[in-house]
């Protein structure tokens, strides 16, 4: 098997693992990184969401041949156990979250449409950074109102 080399949340890794394997797999399996889960596994449902260089990617339809040399960032990346990033804290004080299966990769994928957005987002936009990531507990209502409460903090 091949050896494969790449950053996760600041951290370079190699692994030795065959390049068809799913980026997903490598990160639950390999690098003990659980927090994307799999749910679908055809990239309708955003569960598995990470960012690679820039962009936001469903880890279950990526080969981890395709990430070699890149950045990946996982949940895990986003804040820490000591200290939270403002949109964990915000889904917490909300109450964005039920039962937290879609919130890892909601997390991911809004954090990266604000630091690309890089100033408070209008309700439509939350709504275009929520583009598919889907939650069937919350409705999307306290998620919303989660994001723009950490954007508002972020960018005041």
């Amino acid at each position: 098997m091949p050896e494969i080399n790449f950053t996760v949340n600041g951290r370079s890794v190699s692994v030795n693992t065959y390049p068809a394997k799913t980026l997903l797999d490598v990160l639950r399996e390999d690098l003990d990184l659980t927090g994307s889960k799999e749910c679908c596994g055809k990239g309708e449902c955003g569960s598995c969401s990470v960012i690679v260089g820039d962009e936001v990617v469903c880890s279950c339809l990526i080969l981890v041949g395709q990430i070699e040399g890149e950045e990946i960032q996982t949940v895990e990346g986003v804040g820490s156990l000591e200290q939270l990033d403002p949109l964990q804290v915000a889904f917490l004080e909300c109450g964005a979250t039920q039962c937290g299966y879609c919130t890892p990769g909601i997390i991911v994928a809004v954090k990266a449409y604000l630091e690309k957005l890089n100033r408070i987002p209008t309700q439509d936009e939350i709504k275009e950074a929520l583009a598919g990531n889907l939650c069937r507990c919350t409705g999307y209502v306290k998620i919303i109102e989660a994001v723009a409460k950490a954007a508002k903090q972020q960018f005041v």
